[in-house]
């Protein structure tokens, strides 16, 4: 499944797109959690902020 989404990624315009990962603290179990997302290159930092 991960190489279908990496070779996707790599043709025509997904090289304008970067696969941002974060990890997030639950309030609800006190454990960490991963939030990964697929966004343009414009928007990086604009989504780490919000998540």
């Amino acid at each position: 499944m991960a190489k279908k989404t990496v070779a996707s990624l790599q043709t025509g315009g997904g090289k304008k797109h970067t696969k941002v990962i974060k990890m997030v603290r639950s309030e609800k179990s006190g454990s960490y959690m991963f939030k990964e997302e697929i966004v343009h290159n414009d928007e990086v930092k604009d989504w780490l902020a919000k998540h």
